[in-house]
């Protein structure tokens, strides 16, 4: 006999998550808000390609049963990120999604059955304002989400599904085999949701996370041919200033970088910011000056260097808007 079944967790950006989102010092590319995705789940490439989520956990494995024993197991899961969910034009600061690394522990031979489970996550393409104390300004990182989904397979055929644990932002549908909502979790009271949308993840701390950076720019560079050069910033070092004449953007792999309107500090932006693209889509100046504001690592992107990858995808819906 075979048994198999399958769990579904959804992230998704409710609206009153940017309703509430505080004005911002300058321009930004924010994500949209998606639609709740339902009391039945539809077709989940389907609802990707439509940018109907943030990103997608899948869960689907099977048991075969012998005689009361079992004798083969399987699990076929995987992760799934959405769209860059990005309002379009001529920003100066986008946030592109980064997956991270799944998650995926050997399953537990239990005496009734099987336990699978699953961990997806990553940056959500949705920058994240923090006040800095005693600054007028703000810090901009990205915001983070993950799930951790387990499925209990067992050998009298019935299955139990779960999630164990989730990041408290944004919110999380839940999706048993037939595609019903089980589970609903998240943020629900959007006073102050910007607390919850960064921190502890099952990934460690963000040095460890901004290496998915650096190896998704390492395939950019292989796909394409293209030598993708690097740049290291001390402390004070400027990046790009303001008025000067530029083509290049920069996805800013680790460190910060205040951003400098006319001599003021307006904001501060973290890892994983794609910035500099105004010069490109504008006139050909640069809007505002970028300077480190600690120790900084950033990746130059050309057209030849991101042709084929999804930050070339991003970064050409950009320019088309």
């Amino acid at each position: 006999m075979r048994v198999e079944s399958s769990i579904t967790a959804v992230t998704w950006l409710p609206f009153g998550v940017l309703d509430s989102m505080p004005n911002l010092p300058l321009g930004v590319a924010v994500a949209h808000y998606d639609e709740p995705p339902g009391e039945v789940l539809g077709e989940l490439d389907a609802l990707r390609e439509a940018d109907g989520f943030r990103e997608a956990n899948e869960v689907r494995a099977w048991i075969e049963v012998v005689d009361g024993a079992i004798v083969d197991y399987g699990l076929d899961g995987r992760s799934l990120a959405g769209g860059g969910g990005l309002d379009l034009g001529s920003e100066q600061i986008a946030f592109p999604a980064v997956e991270f690394p799944v998650i995926r522990p050997d399953p537990q031979v239990e005496a009734d059955g099987i336990r699978f489970s699953q961990t997806v996550g990553g940056r959500i393409g949705l920058p994240v304002p923090r006040p800095l104390a005693g600054k007028s300004y703000f810090h901009l990182g990205s915001a983070t989400a993950w799930t951790t989904l387990e499925l209990l397979l067992r050998k009298d055929g019935s299955a139990d599904r779960r999630l164990v644990a989730a990041s408290p932002f944004p919110r999380h549908s839940v999706y048993d085999a037939d595609g019903v909502l089980i589970d609903e979790q998240g943020v629900t009271d959007y006073e102050g949701w910007h607390r919850q949308s960064t921190g502890e993840s099952p990934w460690g701390d963000d040095a460890a996370l901004d290496e998915r950076l650096d190896r998704e720019l390492d395939q950019v560079a292989l796909r394409s041919g293209a030598k993708l050069a690097r740049r290291r910033l001390s402390t004070g070092e400027t990046l790009v200033e303001q008025g000067e004449a530029g083509t290049d953007m920069y996805l800013l792999v680790e460190g910060v970088l205040d951003v400098e309107i006319d001599g003021a500090v307006v904001a501060q932006v973290g890892a994983g910011a794609l910035v500099g693209e105004v010069a490109v889509l504008g006139d050909g100046r640069r809007t505002a000056t970028l300077r480190a504001a600690r120790a900084a690592r950033v990746a130059v992107l050309t057209d030849d260097a991101v042709a084929g990858s999804r930050l070339a995808q991003l970064v050409a819906e950009r320019r088309a808007g």
